[in-house]
Formats: C-alpha cells, structure tokens, sequence
C-alpha cells in the first residue's frame, strides 16, 4: 500500500515543462534512489513529495499519521543557536520520550561534531549540511526524503551512513551521484527523463542493465513507426481521398504517426581531450609542512608528479585536503618546504565552491569570456558548439545563468575550466552536484587527459575508476600512499589493521596456551549431507537459469515478464554462487581429511 501518492503531477516553470502527468508510489519499506540528467527536475521532485512546492495539476496523498522528514540540497538557517540546539528544537523530538539528546550526540560524532555548544552562525556550508543531515536522522520518520545526503561527508561518514540507512525501518527516497551507495542501500531506482518517470525495481547496477533495455525497445518501436509511417505516406502521395470510413481512418492513423514524437536519444556530455604540451619538469613537493595553531596538517610530504599520473586525495573533513590543493595552485604557502612548478605547467582548478559566476550572465557569455574558440585534435570548435556537447541547447545558451539549476551551474564550471586547455587537473570533489551522465563522460574524458589529474573526492566509484594512486592523510599530518583505486586501498589499509590485530591475538594465545592436541579432521553430519548433494544442487539451479535465459529471449519486447524474469535469474545466479564456494569448501576439506587417513 502506498505511504505517499503522487497522482497525475503536472509541473513546470515559464520556460519549461518538468514533469508531465506523472504517477508515482512510495511503499513502506521502499528504499529508493532517484536519477536522471541536472534540470530534469530531481529536486523539484523531491520538494513536490515533501509538500514544499506546489504542482500545476494533481495530488499529492500522505497516509494517515505518517511523519516525512526532508533534507535539502543547500539547506538555509534562519536562527543562529548551538547545534545541539538546533537538533532538539522539533515539537516531534520534544513529544517523544526516549534519551534523544544522547541520539542527537551520538549522530553528531559519527558526523564529525563534538562540540554541541558551537554556534551554527560559525559552521561552513558544508559543515551546515552535515548539521541538517543529522537532524533528518534524529527526527522520528516514517519517510526520509535527502537530496544528496553525501555531499560534503567523508568516506568514514558516508560507510556510516550507508549502513545506517541499510538498517532503517521506514523508507526513504533519495538523489546522489555516489554509485556504489545507490546500489548497496536501494532496491528501487526512479528516472527522470524527458518530463516521464520510469520505475525500476533492482538497485543502481540492475538499473543501468534495465535502462539500456528500455531504450533499445523504444528504439525498435520507433523504427517500426517509421516504418509504417513511409508505406502509409506513399500510399496518400498516390492520390488518397477520405471517401470511406476506413480511408477516413486510414489517414487519421498517418495524422497520429506524425504527431508521436520520437524518443531522443541517449543525451552524453561529449567532449575531445583539451591540453597544453607538457614539459618534463612538472610539479615537484619536498618535504612541505603546513599547520596551525590547533593542528598540523601536512607534515614533511614529498612527491613528484609524473606526467599523465592520475593521484588521489582522500581522509577526514578538515584533515588537510583542500589545504593541500591550495598550496598547488598557489594560493597558499607551506610552513616549510619547497615547490616547484615546471615552466610549462598549465593548472585547470575546479573549485568545491563557486566563487566567480556572474548570475546575471547568459550561459554563452560566460563561456565565451574564457575563450570564444578552442582546439582540438578535430579541428576548432566554438564556444556554442562545446555548449551543446555540454547539454546546453541553443536557447538555454542565452539564459541568464540564475535561472540554471545548481547542477548546471556546476557543469557549466566544468567547462569553464576545461576551456582552459590545462595540462594538469585539480579537481576538489568534482562529482558533488554533477549527475551521473555528466560524470561518466568526465571519466571518459579524464581517460584521454593528456596530462596530470590530482583529485579530492569521497566518491569511491569515482576514485576506482579515475586513479592509480591514493594519498591517504594519517594523524600529524603524515600521508600515506597507496598504489590503485579505492578499493586497493580499502583492501590493503584493511590487511594491513587485520594483520597487526591478528599479530597481536596470537602472541596472546602462544603465552596462554601449550602445543594443542592435534584434533583429527572430519565432516560434521550437516556437512557429509551437503557434500553428497552439492553437485546434484549445482546442476539443478545451472539448469533452472538456462531455462530462464530462453525464457527472456521469448519475451524479449515485453518489458514487465522480461524485468520478472530477469529478477528471478538474479536471484538463482546468487544461490549458486553460494553452492559454488560451498563446494569448494567441503571438496577441500574432504581432500585433507583423505590426506590424513
């Protein structure tokens, strides 16, 4: 049963029409991740869910006594109090009785906050949106309702907040970038697209599977239109007139094969590699500190970039990153050390924040006061030309940039700097506010970069796919490298605390203990079961898929039986990945209870 019904939505503003008729559910226990290019309308969408904006036309139908909490994408303070303040001053929290105040205090520590005293007038941006964040968790809800919770979290937080809202009892919707979070805390996927929603029931890998479908069946569909669009026209071209009933019907059928659109294709933000030549001295770090007062942040870091080197920055908020990056570019000095910057280094910096956009601006002007032409390895390419690569259409090149929404802005900055021709990026958390398209064509872009990429993000997906080496800060201000992705990292830091711990543990056991009896190995009963009737398992659900496999050829243009299908392969492909270590499992450890007779 629906908690939250959208029915029939129309929205739009002057210059556009965002959502069209649209009908949408929100069951209990859904956990749901919204999609879709910037300026489709996710945030609009969001608002209109919270009732915090009107729609043109229909409703939107709460349960009865259901609690919805929203977090905004930017969120705005109108009071200056403490944060423990701010966290407790809810009429829902004040009528609950339960200790909420050692809640409140325990979430602000996972969020990076430990002193309750301090002023919110004082927090930066992103600091306020950890605060409001922390408020949507502590403020009982039978729907949370987070336009990009991950924003300004680090990585610590972000594993946090993914097993917390793994455990949540209620349901929630949500618009983020970050991959790998969508498709471990979801189990449905929304997408916003061309003023439609389309629903998917799987999580973000099972989302892109199912969405490549969807489109290659519009595209066949709209193949056979045409199709019969051009027999029907010929047939009129030879002198048709309406003189029965069904040649009346016959061209009221052309009139409707005309008026139906057909489906756009796949917008991507395409653009060639752009870069200055690179000399052989780049950019050379020895032994730079920078602290203050209260904290060393880097401390005695030295390194060399290599050309087309692609280096990762991670650790806690307020470690040192974007300290780090400032002292790249220039706009800050270390305490001691030196840095060395090649003649011909070219730096492209996409800021966090966004300083310098005049929003009284047009889109075109603001590109082409950057450079009115770049070029290419294909040739030069004007300003307007890179625009529409970049999604923006002839007529949103001539609107004022205040009419953008907040992640056109950031793409639009994106280009800026990529305008630039740059031979090294630094790029300080690129994917906060970019939609997924966009930051799969910068990663393609970034493949091609002939030159350095120095990146700070939380984004793990981003860093597996973008780096081959991660800096990690440490206490003091030590860095620590890693070579590889994210996940490398993760991997190796992991190893390298289990060993230590594993080291210690059994240093305890030998004090403790003498030589053990050797025990003689053997099946439990449980396990002399399983091992008689693995194989015979394994074949079955081999068998079961095959047959599912040639189901889904047979139903193919039916999307509900296909998507039906394709969940329930999903499902048995698990279980015998299951079997599959299972059976490796016992046949080894039968082969070491033969060795032993």
């Amino acid at each position: 049963m629906n908690i939250i019904l959208a029915d029939n939505i129309v929205k739009g503003y002057s210059d556009r029409i965002l959502l069209n008729q649209v009908t949408f559910g929100i069951h209990q226990n859904d956990k749901i991740g919204v999609v879709g290019i910037n300026g489709t309308g996710k945030t609009t969408f969001l608002k209109i869910l919270a009732k915090l904006e009107q729609t043109d036309s229909g409703n939107i139908i709460y349960n009865n006594n259901i609690t919805v909490t929203y977090l905004p994408q930017n969120p705005v303070f109108e009071t200056n109090c403490t944060i423990l303040e701010y966290i407790l001053a809810d009429k829902n929290i004040q009528t609950k009785n339960w200790n909420v105040e050692g809640e409140a205090k325990s979430i602000l520590n996972k969020l990076g906050f430990w002193n309750y005293d301090q002023s919110i007038e004082h927090l930066s941006g992103g600091e306020k949106k950890r605060i409001a964040l922390a408020k949507a968790i502590v403020l009982p809800s039978d729907v949370l309702i987070l336009d990009e919770p991950t924003n300004h979290l680090d990585l610590e937080m972000i594993d946090w907040l993914e097993n917390y809202l793994k455990k949540f009892r209620g349901a929630f919707i949500m618009v983020t970038h970050d991959r790998y979070f969508l498709d471990r805390v979801t189990n449905k996927m929304v997408e916003i697209d061309q003023q439609n929603i389309y629903n998917y029931n799987t999580n973000y890998s099972g989302f892109v599977e199912l969405r490549r479908q969807r489109m290659e069946m519009e595209a066949a569909s709209d193949r056979k239109r045409q199709s019969i669009l051009k027999t029907e026209l010929e047939w009129l071209k030879r002198g048709a007139r309406a003189r029965s009933t069904k040649q009346k019907a016959r061209i009221e059928r052309i009139d409707e094969l005309q008026q139906t659109e057909s489906p756009k294709p796949n917008e991507k933000v395409e653009i060639d590699s752009l870069g200055s030549r690179l000399g052989k001295k780049t950019i050379e770090l020895t032994n730079i500190s920078k602290a203050f007062p209260d904290k060393t942040l880097i401390h005695n870091f030295t390194h060399i970039f290599l050309r087309d080197e692609r280096v990762g920055f991670i650790g806690p908020n307020g470690c040192g990153k974007s300290t780090l990056m400032k002292i790249l570019i220039g706009n800050l000095s270390p305490d001691s050390g030196n840095v060395e910057i090649g003649s011909t280094i070219k730096i492209g910096y996409f800021a966090q924040e966004i300083d310098d956009m005049d929003s009284n601006l047009r889109v075109i002007d603001y590109i082409k006061n950057e450079a009115e032409y770049i070029t290419t390895s294909n040739g030069t390419i004007s300003a307007s030309q890179m625009l529409e690569r970049f999604l923006f259409t002839p007529s949103m090149q001539w609107t004022p940039i205040s009419k953008l929404s907040g992640g056109e802005k950031r793409r639009l900055y994106l280009l800026k700097v990529l305008m630039t021709s740059p031979n090294v990026l630094i790029l300080d958390e690129p994917t906060n506010d970019l939609d997924i398209a966009t930051l799969t064509i910068l990663e393609d872009y970034l493949d091609t970069f002939q030159g350095i990429v120095i990146t700070i993000s939380h984004d793990r997906y981003f860093l597996d796919r973008i780096v081959d080496r991660i800096f990690a800060f440490e206490a003091n201000g030590d860095l620590k490298q890693y070579e590889g992705g994210y996940s490398d990292y993760y991997n190796t830091a992991n190893r390298n605390d289990n060993e230590t711990l594993n080291v210690k543990e059994e240093k305890k056991k030998s004090e403790k203990t003498q030589k053990p009896k050797v025990k003689k190995l053997k099946f439990t009963f449980q396990e002399q079961r399983e091992f008689d009737t693995i194989d015979d398992d394994i074949a079955v659900l081999e068998n079961n898929i095959q047959q599912l496999e040639t189901e889904m050829e047979e139903y193919a243009s039916q999307y509900t039986k296909l998507n039906e299908l394709m969940n329930q392969k999903k499902e048995l492909e698990v279980q015998l990945e299951v079997k599959y270590e299972r059976w490796v499992y016992l046949n080894d450890l039968d082969a070491k209870i033969n060795s032993e007779k």
